[in-house]
Parts: C-alpha cells; structure tokens; sequence
C-alpha cells in the first residue's frame, strides 16, 4: 500500500493565503461586480456605473459618486480584513452595510491586474494605487470627481486552474446582468448603468416614487409583471414588508421571478420563501409560482448576515415571527384582489328598471320559438334603459356593471362603464361561498377531536425531539402529540374537522414544515382544502339558468367578497373586453 510522505506542518505564503480566501468570495466575474458595487452603495453612492468587457474576463470597471476613500487608506484597503464598515462583536451582531469582512479588495487583487482610484468627499485631489496579483504600489496622484473607480483586468490570470473553470462569455455577463438587475431592485433610488463591449445593457435613474420604481420593475422584470402587481407597504411589530407583489392571475412555472432584500441585501431563504407560498395558497393555479419584488426591513440585531461567505444566507433570530408577519402581510394585500377593490362604488336605486330586464339566452341551437321569444327580447330591449340612456346623477356604474345576459349557462355578460364582462359564474360563487365558509369556521374556536384509539408512530430522533420541543406550537393546531419513545410518538387528539384525515401523514408534513420553517399551516391548509370542496358541492352549476336579479347579486357579492378575482383553485373569475378592443375586433374607425 501506497503512503504519501509526512510533509511537515508550515506557514503558507501570503500571497496563496490571499488566493485561497479569494475561492470564496470570488466565484467568477459576476461575485466581483457584486462585491464592488456592494462597496460603492455602502459608500452611499447614488450613481453607479458598470462597464464590463469580454463578459468581466478582460476588464470589469466600477465607478461611482459616493464618498470615496482617503490617501492614507488606499494601501489599508487592498488588505485582508482591513473595513470601515465594523470594529467590533457588536457591531457585526448589528451590521447594517452590505460589506463587512474587509475581503473582496484584497481577495479580487490577488487574482486580478486592479486599478484603484478615488478621491474622498473632503479632498481636494484624487490619488490612485494599482495591484497586480497581490503586490500593492504606493498611492499616487490622479485626476478624478469625487468617488471612486475600480477597474479590474484579466480576472484569474494567474490561477489558470480558475479560469478554465470560467464559461463562454455570454454565460459570465448573464451572471453579471442577472446580478445588476437584483442590486437595482433593491435600491430603487439609486441610478445605474451596465454596459457591454462599449454597448449600453441598461440605464435607469433613481426612482423617487411609486410611478417611476414600477417603470423601474417594468424594465428589469418586465411590462406584464409591472402592469399585473400591486405595491405593497406594511409595518407590523417593527417588520417592515415593501415592494411588488404579482397579482395571482401572473404566475410562473418556475420560481424565477421572486426577489427577497432583507435590509438591503439580495438573499435567498427558505422562511420567506414559505411564507409567500403561504399568503398565495388560496388564489394560485396549482402548481404555478408567485412573482414578487420584496424588501423586508427589521432591527438588525434581529437577523444574522454573517451566515454564509457570499452573503446569499441569513438566519433570523424569531423566525416564526418574521414568517407570520410577512404571510400575514402578503395575504392582507392579496384580500383586495377583487372587482374595484376597495372601491365599490354603491348601486343607485334608479338602477331597479334595469334590473327588472329579463335574462337574453344564448345557448343552443335556436328553435323558432325560441328565435321569436328573441326578437320579443330585443323589441323590449329597445325601450330598456341602456349605461348611455341613465340618468346623470345615476351613472355611478359599479365595478362589475349590470347583467345583461346568460351566456351558454356558464357565462354571465354585464356592461360597465368600461365595455364588456364576462363572468365565470361557477367559478365566482365558489369564491362567495369558499369564503363565507372560512369565515364561519375562523369565527369558532378551534375544536380538537380526541381519538378512540391514540395512533402511536414510528419516527425519526429528531422528529420526536422536535414533537417534544414543539408541544405547545403542535396544541395551536388542534394536534395534542406526546413523544413515547426514542423514535416513537402518539398522536392523542386532531382538529375536529380533520377527524378522518391521515394522521400519520398529517403530522409528517407538519413536524417538516416545523423544521425548516419554524412554524406550519399544514392543519390551516387540510381545513381549507376541506372547505374547498364543500363550496365546489355547494355552489351554482353550469346551465342553470338564472335571471337579471340572480346574475346582478351575484356581481354585487363578487365585488365585497375577499380574492373575488380567483376562485378557489386559481382560475380568473372574470374578464373585460374593452370597447376599444370591441372596435379593433369589427374595424370601427378605419
């Protein structure tokens, strides 16, 4: 058998130390535009520009307006551990800057040509230093606005291990990009520019209202997720939740439109992920995912950044409070996704003669008869008040229109003021009744079902340490669970209206969600889904035929019924077609 030889135990070179360290924090050309541009923000910078060439492998430069850096602090800068942003345990428990460790200089010098050059907000000349592989010149002086540029050539040239790791061009600038578009989203005020081989990619100046960051949201996410979110700004117990939310008729395969900030920081973490999950549970297409832009602010004390080399992580210190704070939120704004949202505007009572119309069939093949009760239908309506023949004080059209007839027993058609609806009225009465369900049962204290038999379960050791742990959080949910063994427990009372659900299957889900996310909605969600479907048994079915009072009562509820605009299993409940699409359909005005 082959032994190596005993190599004895020395101190490495500060060069290879500085390029092992630069392993983790500089992953390719997009982790070096992140820590720069990190740097420039935490600089409060409110203009910055990103030039990159050959996909950042030949030349990444970073310029910025903020405060820049002092003459006597170039050097300190370009070295290990060397920051201005923490001096103390007490500091980094509440970092508040992007940047902290003092790594990304010095670790981007050791693998890189660097440029360093800046003038500080106080100085009245700028100085610059230059870096090549780690060996750092003394400061000397250059011509520059206040701020600082940082430009860095030929990434990994001498560690030719890394750079055969390093992918075509284009993948290493959609990394960049990919990159650039999260830090403009979550620093909306602040103005950037990306170019590539000298060609502008984007250029966005600083949004100071909602009207120019939702143009912002347009160009780094998209027209149709601008035009189909909301904006969202809630402050609960100190948590503060901002941004976009997408409405659930724009849903995705993929999760691959959702952006998490949590102080500023681009993160990925699975409390949030959950809770948003959570808030869209009742309005989304199965197996279709939200999109959002959010920006979640709370104490810093509160949340650990320091979790993960790149940053991408953090913990939180109460996560059950965080994910019921921003589920919570999320689901309140989404209440309002309904006809005219808060806005319903009340019916005038000289709407009654419309109302008194009688519903217009359109389904079938006509017989005669039913082609003469037709013409009938239309000489009535001849005389009918229409929107146009109502009076001025009563043209206060609400947001759903009136009904004006029934359209193959599945479509309800009203008129507002805006042209066409087309209501799905199964899908919206389930909605209405879907609802009122929830209502009735949240209204009643939750009531647990103690079992015949207590069902005893094999499970893992840290699933019954965490059942023994948990005992309280699991008697909120109507589960009363005592741990009986190593890797056993029993299951002594369910919620009462789960009572014929699968236990065993119950409690795995939730011990799951327990762990990963600190709390569970696993007994909320069974419930509903059971309420689901009573609605779905209990709701109007398609061609029954109902008349003017019937289809305008049924907009009416629509209107005042939380997440209307969905039903249950996240279908739309309605449409418009507008006049000026009803034009373009038959030519008018050409």
């Amino acid at each position: 058998m082959r032994h190596n030889p005993r190599m004895s135990i020395q101190q490495l070179p500060s060069h290879l130390v500085n390029q092992i360290a630069a392993g983790e924090v500089v992953e390719r050309p997009a982790s070096v535009v992140k820590e720069l541009v990190e740097n420039s923000l935490d600089a409060g910078a409110q203009s910055v520009q990103v030039d990159v060439v050959a996909g950042g492998q030949k030349l990444i430069r970073i310029r910025d307006d903020g405060n820049g850096i002092e003459r006597d602090e170039l050097e300190l800068a370009l070295s290990r551990h060397a920051t201005s942003k923490i001096s103390s345990l007490d500091d980094l428990e509440a970092v508040v800057s992007l940047g902290f460790r003092g790594e990304a200089l010095p670790s981007i010098a050791s693998v890189a040509r660097l440029s360093l050059v800046s003038r500080s907000i106080d100085s009245d000349s700028a100085w610059q230093v230059e870096a090549d592989g780690g060996k750092v010149s003394r400061p000397s002086p250059a011509a520059h606005p206040q701020g600082t540029t940082v430009e860095v050539h030929d990434l990994f040239y001498n560690t030719p291990a890394r750079r055969r790791f390093l992918r075509t061009e284009r993948t290493e600038f959609g990394h960049i990009e990919k990159w650039m578009r999260r830090l403009a989203l979550s620093h909306p005020q602040i103005a950037f520019t990306l170019t590539h081989n000298q060609r502008t990619v984007f250029k966005l100046t600083g949004a100071r209202d909602t009207v120019a960051e939702r143009q912002r949201i347009a160009r780094l996410c998209g027209d149709a997720f601008a035009e189909q979110c909301i904006h969202i700004e809630r402050i609960v117990e100190g948590i503060a939740l901002s941004g976009w939310i997408g409405l659930p008729t724009f849903n995705r395969s993929q999760p691959d439109l959702q952006y998490w900030f949590v102080n500023g920081r681009c993160v990925s973490d699975k409390t949030l992920a959950h809770a948003a999950r959570h808030a869209y549970r009742d309005v989304l297409f199965h197996g279709r995912y939200p999109a959002y832009v959010l920006n979640l602010t709370l104490d810093p004390k509160g949340v650990d950044a320091n979790a993960h080399p790149a940053k991408h992580e953090v913990r939180f210190r109460d996560g059950r409070r965080v994910h019921g704070v921003v589920s919570q939120a999320i689901e309140t704004a989404l209440q309002d996704t309904r006809p005219g949202g808060h806005d319903v505007t009340p019916i005038p009572m000289t709407r009654d003669r419309v109302f008194n119309q009688q519903a217009m069939p359109l389904a079938g093949s006509p017989s005669r008869a039913a082609v003469q009760e037709t013409l009938a239908t239309y000489r009535a309506m001849a005389t009918a008040p229409s929107l146009a023949d109502l009076p001025d004080d009563a043209r206060e059209v609400p947001p759903l229109g009136f009904a004006v007839a029934q359209l193959a027993g599945v479509y309800i058609l009203a008129e507002n003021s805006d042209g066409l609806v087309v209501v799905d009225m199964h899908a919206a009465h389930e909605r209405i009744t879907y609802e009122k369900l929830k209502k009735g049962f949240d209204d009643r204290e939750l009531v647990r079902q103690p079992l015949l038999v207590p069902e005893t379960l094999p499970v893992a050791e840290n699933e019954a340490a965490l059942v023994e742990d948990s005992g309280d959080a699991l008697e909120k949910l109507g589960l009363v669970v005592e741990r009986t063994g190593p890797g056993r427990v029993t299951v002594r009372e369910v919620p009462a209206l789960l009572r014929n659900a699968d236990v065993a299957s119950l409690l795995c889900d939730v011990l799951s969600d327990l762990a990963e996310a600190g709390s569970s909605n696993r007994v909320a969600d069974e419930s509903d889904e059971l309420l689901a479907t009573m609605s779905c048994h209990h709701s109007v079915r398609a061609n029954r035929l109902l008349s003017i009072d019937e289809m305008n009562a049924l907009l009416r509820e629509m209107e005042t019924t939380e997440r209307a605009d969905q039903c249950n299993h996240g279908r739309p409940t309605w449409t418009t077609i507008t006049m000026s699409e009803l034009d373009r359909l038959f030519l008018r005005g050409r």
